[in-house]
C-alpha cells in the first residue's frame, strides 16, 4: 500500500513544492507532512491515505511538481551486490499484483543525482526481465497500466513507486528532452515549446495551435516565442522596443510593433497572446487579467518571474489575484517547467460554461 506522494522537482525548489503539497492538502481535507531537502531534487509527503491524496491532488493542478508518484516502498543500506532481490521482496510484501505497464529506472535531476544515471541505465537493462519473469512487467509497453518508477537517491538507497500514465508526466522525472533549434532566435524559445507540450495535451493542441490563427507576443524581442508561434502557421504581432531577428521579420508573417508591451492593446480579439517580460509577477498577473477582461485573446501563456524568498505564497497571490481581476472564469494551468529558471509558465483560457475545474 502506498504511503506517500513523490514527487520530482527542479532542484532549489523543494521548499516551494512543499509548501505547496502541505497547503492543497490540508484544503482536500487530508492530513501529513511534507519531508524535503533544498537541492535534492524531489519531496516526499507522507499520509494516512496516499492514494486518496493523490486523486485529490492531480498533477495538472500542481504547479512546482514535475512528476507525481505513489511511493511504494523505501528501500535504504541496498546491498550494491544485489539490489534486485529487495526491490522483488518489496513488490511482493505490498501486495503488488501487476503486471505494470512500463519501468522507469531514474535518478534526481540534480548535483548529487546526476552521477547515477549510468547506474539507473543499467540497473534498469538487468531488472527488467526479472520483473517480466515474476509477472510484475507487461511483455512489452501498456499505458493502460500502472507505471512502476525504481528512484536512486544513491547507490544504496532506493525508492520504489508507481503512477497512473493518465495522472503523471510522460517523461522520466517529467522532463520532456527538447532540442535548440538552429534557427531560433534565442533559447527562451524551448521554454513555450515545452509549455505547448506540457499544459496542453494532444487534442488541445491540435485544436488551438491552427494554420492563420493570430497571436500577440508581448516583450518579443529577439523573438524565441514569436518564431514558436510562426512555425505553428500563426501570424504574429511582435510587441517589443527592442530589435528583433531579421530572418524573422523577413518571412512575412511577423509584424514588429515598437511599442511597450504593458500598455499596447490590440485592435480586435485575437487567438493567442504570449508574454515573456521580466517585470514583477504581480505586475504581469494584472495586465494579464486585462486582456482576458477585456476579451482581446482567446488563449494566452505568459510567464511570472518569482521572488528568491516566499514563491509558493506569491506564486498563489499572483494566480488567484490574475482570475479575480479577470472578472470571468478561468481555466488556468500552470508548471514550472524544465526550461524555466526563478519562473512559472501560465496557461489560461476561459472556462467552457458548464466547466466546474
Amino acid at each position: 500500500m502506498a504511503d506517500a506522494l513523490f514527487c520530482w522537482c527542479r532542484a532549489g525548489f523543494e521548499p516551494e513544492l512543499a509548501a505547496e503539497l502541505t497547503e492543497r492538502a490540508a484544503l482536500a481535507g487530508h492530513s501529513g507532512y511534507a519531508r524535503a531537502e533544498r537541492g535534492s531534487g524531489f519531496v516526499e509527503f507522507i499520509a494516512e491515505d496516499a492514494v486518496a491524496l493523490s486523486r485529490a491532488l492531480p498533477l495538472e493542478r500542481l504547479v512546482f511538481a514535475r512528476q507525481k508518484l505513489l511511493r511504494i516502498a523505501d528501500l535504504r543500506g541496498l546491498d550494491a551486490t544485489d539490489r534486485i532481490t529487495p526491490i522483488m521482496q518489496a513488490l511482493e510484501s505490498h501486495a503488488a499484483t501487476g503486471p505494470y505497464g512500463d519501468l522507469w529506472v531514474e535518478h534526481p535531476d540534480s548535483d548529487t543525482g546526476k552521477p547515477l544515471a549510468g547506474l539507473a541505465r543499467s540497473f534498469g537493462n538487468a531488472l527488467r526481465p526479472v520483473l517480466r519473469k515474476a509477472g510484475y512487467l507487461s511483455s512489452k509497453e501498456d499505458t493502460r497500466l500502472p507505471r512502476l518508477h525504481v528512484a536512486f537517491l544513491g547507490g544504496h538507497h532506493v525508492v520504489l513507486a508507481s503512477s497512473d500514465p493518465r495522472d503523471s508526466s510522460p517523461w522520466p522525472l517529467g522532463i520532456p528532452r527538447l532540442k535548440a533549434h538552429p534557427d531560433a532566435p534565442s533559447r527562451s524559445a524551448l521554454k513555450l515549446e515545452e509549455a505547448l507540450l506540457t499544459l496542453l495535451d494532444e487534442e488541445e493542441r491540435s485544436q488551438l495551435l491552427r494554420d492563420n490563427m493570430q497571436a500577440a507576443d508581448l516583450g518579443a524581442a529577439p523573438g524565441g516565442w514569436t518564431w514558436v508561434l510562426v512555425r505553428h502557421g500563426m501570424k504574429v504581432t511582435a510587441v517589443d522596443n527592442g530589435p528583433m531577428r531579421q530572418q524573422l521579420l523577413d518571412g512575412g508573417r511577423v509584424d514588429h510593433l515598437r511599442a511597450d508591451g504593458f500598455q499596447w492593446q490590440p485592435r480586435r480579439r485575437l487567438d493567442w497572446m504570449v508574454c515573456d517580460m521580466v517585470e514583477q509577477p504581480r505586475r504581469v498577473a494584472e495586465r494579464m487579467a486585462t486582456w482576458f477582461r477585456e476579451d482581446w485573446c482567446r488563449y494566452a501563456v505568459f510567464n511570472l518571474k518569482l521572488p528568491m524568498k516566499k514563491r509558493w505564497e506569491e506564486t498563489r497571490i499572483c494566480l488567484e489575484g490574475f482570475e479575480q481581476q479577470a472578472h470571468r472564469p478561468l481555466e488556468i494551468r500552470a508548471r514550472q517547467l524544465f526550461h524555466d529558471r526563478e519562473e512559472i509558465t501560465v496557461f489560461a483560457r476561459p472556462k467552457a460554461k458548464g466547466d466546474r475545474n
